[in-house]
């Protein structure tokens, strides 16, 4: 559904993303490596945010490849996809619901017809309550969104994600900052948008990484350095050395490193 050919990124003499080629079915598939490793950049690059120094990302529309390579972040969305972000991107002084509607309608038909009454859009309400209701939010609609919990505020990013019904997800490290008590929410979260949407994941995790993906994929300083389902990519000793070490399930978090992300 989603492809890259030689995917490339430098910003000065830093090269973020190094040649990725890279190929996103119906799956859920996340994507992993240590802070630096390009992760960011590269999602960046799917959606629109940052032109490639080399390179070219395809999305599969009716069965035929179109190159989005040049596509701009709204380009992208409309095509359907759709991307969280590390940061929580919400309108905190809106409602839960009012959040969604904005959404829904951005990726609906009525996206430009800015001078028309609100109450008069029936159906993105319905489509965002619907989401609601799916991501677990369903009775928090009227809260402004300010006065949901951390993990609450996560659960809106991928309903907010959800809207206009994409067909790839790019989910940026959903369970940033969630308790402990809210890490087995999102993790359900997470597999149950998998069921009917192809999902690529960013997360630290490595129990929900190991636990939920069809399949991993490792960067490192840009580079793909594993492609291989859960069970090969934690005995593959390049990964080990490089990312995972010694990673044992349970360890939450074991392989997050202090630092920003590239």
């Amino acid at each position: 559904m989603l492809r890259t050919n030689g995917l490339t990124k430098r910003f000065g003499g830093i090269t973020a993303t190094d040649h990725v080629d890279f190929e996103l079915g119906e799956e859920l598939t996340s994507l992993i490596g240590p802070n630096g490793a390009g992760k960011t950049t590269f999602f960046n690059l799917l959606t629109g945010q940052l032109t490639p120094s080399e390179g070219t990302v395809e999305f599969q529309q009716d069965g035929e490849w179109v190159d989005i390579t040049e596509a701009k972040p709204q380009e992208t969305a409309q095509l359907g996809i759709h991307r969280s972000f590390q940061i929580t991107n919400i309108f905190p002084t809106s409602t839960v619901l009012e959040n969604v509607r904005v959404a829904a309608q951005a990726h609906g038909s009525n996206s430009l017809k800015f001078w028309r009454n609100v109450n008069t859009f029936e159906g993105h309400y319905e489509e965002a309550q619907q989401i609601l209701e799916r991501v677990g939010l369903g009775g928090q609609s009227q809260l402004t969104a300010e006065n949901l919990s951390h993990g609450e505020k996560r659960q809106l990013e991928v309903a907010l994600a959800l809207a206009g019904d994409p067909d790839v997800l790019l989910l940026d490290e959903p369970n940033a900052g969630v308790s402990t008590e809210g890490v087995d929410d999102i993790k359900a979260l997470i597999e149950d948008v998998a069921t009917d949407h192809a999902v690529l994941l960013v997360e630290h995790n490595m129990d929900i990484v190991m636990d939920v993906s069809e399949r991993v994929v490792v960067l490192n300083q840009g580079a793909v350095i594993a492609d291989d389902s859960p069970e090969n990519v934690r005995g593959d000793p390049d990964v080990q050395e490089a990312y995972l070490g010694g990673y044992e399930a349970g360890d939450l978090d074991r392989a997050a490193a202090d630092g920003g992300r590239v």
